[in-house]
């Protein structure tokens, strides 16, 4: 039998390897000349292989390291106008994507109008599109609701989307409506927008500012605090008037939810960094709310809150339905109000979870033939699945399999098909969709996203065409890269180094997300007991030792429902952990997280 599709060697590569990071050496010389700890050193070099700038803005975030609004092309233009629109006295469309960092831009543009630039409430219109029966951005039944409304905005101003939507927005132009839009997706080859009165996205070949992967969140809060600006120059603000820092809070949690890079941008780590701090003054509503929701121990939140608890509930609610109940979470005035909605989130997130488990299932199953022929990436098409959960089940195939995944369901439009993907290390996603497009145009009318993430919508007569000039794309981008699941941790910790004291070393380098992964670390633990936790027992709680040192454990999904681990008290694992805070009660102590364990 050929090796490629002998079941055996397949198994065998698809076994999650246990490697140690590539390290930069010349990094980690740096590093230790700077004053860092060998762990701290040891953490950078290993994620920021190539970097050569200043580490200080890296390890030390700052909101002085922020670059001025103006340096964002068309940033000027697009301020002035809402400033005009705000002295007119103009209603306004506000359009974002459903997302939590769609979400997030909302609520900073919102807040800043009503609250800062005194427009009335009756003034502004949110336009938010449904996931499912919309699509992204700049839909045209969005376009077609805008121009429904009475009386009609003449300014809309968009965030997290809209470079992509030059069809629609020259139809809300020759409607009277004019378009900023603010946005950090990749721009189509032919450029921005032509018919938008301004587009601000730093990804603009002509943009002079310096940091390319800010969020969609932080792009409008910039926009925002520059139209501030104008409004103060032009008299209309007082000076005294409050600048925008206190929404930063948002821009967290929208740069931590939409995995834009934490590695070398000083404005992400610094945004996320200040907007914790902010967060855990628990001065809003809904973060008191989550904070009552995940227990008195859940506080402080780090990005992890972020990312795992408050973003997935957040994201749940337009994955199943209308996002406007998590628009009116963020924005409640009270706690009433925001535990009423985050109630609604919740129980979507739970029902996203058991659709979510049982397309994973689905698409695993039917990604093996693509695995057995060693395809670059993985393509599926889910004919009963939900177009909701695409991108998360693109996650789980990304990590199970090690290759970058698209996620297809049947769109709202007949005959055409809407699908999430989920990239690698190695792989640009957006390029490799541009590449899809110029091999085969008719199979890919609509794709959008950026490095790590995407979205595409495919004529369903066309998928196999599609999946072919796909693959083709992805291979001429990762060359003859061996392609498997890895996990890649920073080295072995001594067993003395197995303590509080060591984690918060390694904290003083939050915060952690996309491109900055949190420290993961190997060694091997013999078992002193174990029992399966958790409502289905498919969790394990442990207790392991190193030498003298012992040590409680958790394992997440370590099993299926009603399995049986495969080994017992006395076992030698040799596992990939993580340090964790664990908090019980007002006391701390040393958790460990493992993340995937061998029993040797």
């Amino acid at each position: 039998m050929d090796a490629v599709t002998d079941p055996t060697d397949l198994n065998e590569r698809l076994q999650p390897r246990i490697e140690p990071r590539p390290r930069d050496e010349a990094l980690y010389a740096r590093a230790r000349e700077e004053g860092l700890t060998e762990l701290q050193a040891r953490v950078l070099a290993g994620r920021l292989a190539g970097y050569d700038g200043e580490l200080a803005p890296l390890v030390s975030p700052s909101l002085r390291h922020l670059a001025h609004p103006e340096k964002l092309a068309d940033a000027r233009r697009a301020a002035e106008r809402i400033a005009q629109a705000v002295v007119d006295g103009e209603h306004i469309g506000i359009l974002t994507d459903y997302d939590v960092d769609g979400i997030t831009s909302h609520v900073v543009i919102r807040r800043t109008l009503v609250e800062l630039f005194g427009v009335p409430e009756a003034k502004l219109h949110s336009l938010i599109g449904h996931r499912i029966h919309d699509g992204y951005g700049i839909s045209l039944p969005l376009v077609e609701r805008t121009l429904a409304l009475s009386p009609r905005p003449s300014l809309v101003i968009t965030a997290d989307c809209g470079s992509s939507d030059e069809p629609r927005i020259a139809r809300l132009k020759a409607a009277g409506v004019e378009v900023v839009v603010s946005d950090h997706h990749a721009l189509p080859r032919e450029g921005p927008p032509a018919s938008a009165y301004a587009t601000v996205n730093p990804t603009r070949e002509d943009c002079d500012y310096p940091d390319p992967t800010i969020a969609g969140c932080m792009v409008a809060w910039l926009v925002m605090s520059l139209a501030r600006r104008v409004l103060v120059e032009w008299g209309v603000l007082a000076p005294a008037t409050p600048k925008l820092s206190p929404w930063l809070s948002y821009v967290a949690l929208g740069t931590v939810a939409d995995c834009v890079s934490l590695g070398g941008s000083a404005a992400n780590r610094a945004v996320v960094h200040h907007g914790l701090t902010l967060i855990n003054r628990m001065e809003a509503a809904c973060w008191r709310a989550m904070a009552a929701r995940l227990g008195a121990d859940s506080v402080p939140f780090d990005a992890e809150t972020l990312a795992f608890q408050m973003g997935p509930r957040i994201n749940a609610r337009s994955r199943l339905d209308d996002p406007y109940a998590a628009l009116h979470f963020m924005l409640a005035a009270d706690e009433a109000v925001a535990h009423r909605h985050l109630e609604t989130l919740d129980q979507d997130n739970q029902s996203r979870k058991a659709i979510e488990a049982e397309m994973a299932q689905q698409a695993k199953t039917l990604a093996l033939p693509a695995l057995a022929a060693d395809a670059p990436a993985i393509v599926i098409y889910l004919a009963e699945g939900h177009p909701g959960v695409q991108g998360i089940v693109a996650s789980r195939l990304v990590q199970a399999f090690g290759r970058p995944a698209l996620v297809l369901t049947p769109a709202a439009a007949p005959g055409m098909l809407t699908g999430s993907g989920r990239s690698i290390e190695g792989l640009h996603l957006r390029e490799a969709l541009q590449r899809t497009f110029e091999l085969a145009p008719e199979t890919l009318p609509r794709f959008g996203g950026h490095r790590g993430a995407a979205g595409v919508g495919v004529p369903a007569e066309r998928l196999d065409d599609f999946r072919d000039a796909f693959l083709t794309a992805v291979g001429e981008q990762l060359g003859d890269a061996e392609l498997r699941p890895r996990i890649l941790t920073d080295g072995k910790l001594a067993p003395h180094q197995l303590g509080l004291a060591t984690l918060d070393e390694l904290e003083r380098l939050a915060p952690f997300g996309r491109e900055f992964d949190a420290p993961l670390f190997e060694s091997e633990f013999l078992v002193e007991a174990l029992r399966p936790v958790g409502a289905d027992g498919s969790h394990l709680m442990l207790e392991l030792s190193a030498g003298a040192t012992s040590l409680k454990a958790i394992w997440f999904r370590a099993l299926t429902p009603g399995e049986v681990p495969a080994f017992g008290v006395g076992a030698t694992l040799y596992c990939a952990f993580k340090l964790n805070r664990n908090r019980w009660r007002g006391r701390e102590s040393l958790q460990l997280m493992i993340e995937h364990a061998e029993p040797r």
